[in-house]
């Protein structure tokens, strides 16, 4: 059974939530608060969090950084839940590593749709072959780690997933819709504009290696071997 934690101060909406995702099948933690839910999510270790941005105490954009800044729970997938809808707001909840973004009001019906996504999205990122080697570098599924010249790179899960793909198809290129419906989900609900602040993250991240990502005008991404010089 996969467990949810809501992050959410509006005690209808965690109600609400709780009935229909334990409908769902799934078990259903919640904190009204992100300091709190700060201090119990390490210990419960949560399938997903549902996390809203307007929080007491401790907002959502500081929750969010701060599970994916901790080695313990950066890969734990996180739906932000908001009533902003402005573009500047998903951008910083994605820069952050949010995996999702649903606008307040929604529909149950789509917000179940987006759990089920991002789950089926982690899931399947644990398949295949269990450790990608490349020059320096190596990628463990099983660890969900990527560790540089001995050195263990601090990546989002979303990043993870993006360095993953891009290891597994090196030498093809890949349009943002591409990356957009194989890293993110063909249900997933954002644009491609997505995919960019995310490889503009893992670039800087990947330091001398961040040439091997080369971008196509116009299209998408290209995994190289061999970086420009």
């Amino acid at each position: 059974m996969k467990q949810i934690f809501v992050v959410e101060d509006e005690k209808d909406l965690v109600e609400l939530l709780t009935y229909n995702l334990e409908k769902e099948g799934y078990r259903v933690l919640s904190e009204m608060d992100g300091e709190t839910a700060l201090k119990k999510i390490p210990d419960k270790m949560p399938d997903l969090v549902l996390l809203d941005l307007m929080l007491p105490k401790v907002d959502g954009l500081t929750v969010c950084k701060t599970l994916k800044a901790n080695p313990k729970t950066n890969h734990i997938p996180v739906v932000m839940l908001t009533a902003k809808g402005e573009e500047s707001d998903k951008i910083v909840g994605l820069e952050l590593g949010a995996d999702d973004y649903v606008t307040k009001p929604f529909s149950v019906k789509e917000l179940l749709a987006r759990v089920r996504a991002v789950l089926r999205r982690f899931s399947k990122a644990q398949e295949g072959e269990a450790v990608q080697k490349f020059k320096d570098l190596t990628l463990n599924r099983a660890k969900h780690e990527v560790v540089l010249k001995s050195q263990k790179l601090d990546l989002t899960a979303k990043e993870f997933e993006l360095l993953d793909y891009f290891l597994t198809h090196s030498g093809r290129v890949l349009s943002r819709d591409v990356l957009l419906n194989n890293v993110w989900g063909y249900d997933y609900f954002g644009t491609t504009r997505t995919v960019d602040v995310h490889v503009r993250r893992l670039r800087e991240k990947l330091g001398v290696y961040d040439k091997h990502i080369q971008t196509v005008k116009g299209y998408g991404y290209l995994f190289k071997e061999e970086a420009p010089a």
